[in-house]
């Protein structure tokens, strides 16, 4: 079966304009961005954003390369490694993004701010090397 390339495309695009937006978020002081709902509402969403991007890519590639379903989204991304699609370090931290974006969805009252920004400073880069990895692949 045959790649989707136009959807790794979309979504990737839909990555990176999420990863723009969140990388003029993280030159906000982690103080100012824990008092600011308005900076952890575009934060989160953003990041959902680019996380639900990455997972759409993840499923498709498994079912096209691998010809199996996962049954979670952090298994997503282990298959993709297991397949020999992306490294084991990129797996193991994207599985990370995945349960953070389990938090998002379904526990987001309970989101810490400090953490939300620390996730933009520190770990949105790896969203830009799966994409650059995934391009490889199409």
């Amino acid at each position: 079966m045959k790649l989707n390339e136009q959807l790794i495309r979309t979504r990737c695009s839909e990555i990176g304009a999420s990863l723009h937006r969140l990388r003029q978020m993280r030159t906000m002081p982690a103080g100012e961005f824990s008092a600011t709902k308005d900076a952890q509402d575009i934060a989160a969403y953003r990041l959902l954003v680019a996380i639900e991007a990455a997972l759409s890519i993840c499923f498709h590639l498994v079912a096209k390369k691998a010809k199996r379903a996962p049954d979670t989204y952090t298994e997503c991304f282990a298959a993709m490694a297991e397949e020999g699609l992306i490294p084991q370090e990129m797996a193991a931290k994207l599985q990370h993004m995945a349960r953070f974006r389990n938090m998002l969805i379904h526990r987001y009252w309970n989101i810490d701010p400090l953490r939300l920004h620390e996730i933009i400073s520190d770990d949105i880069d790896d969203l830009d090397e799966f994409c650059a990895a995934v391009a490889l692949l199409i």
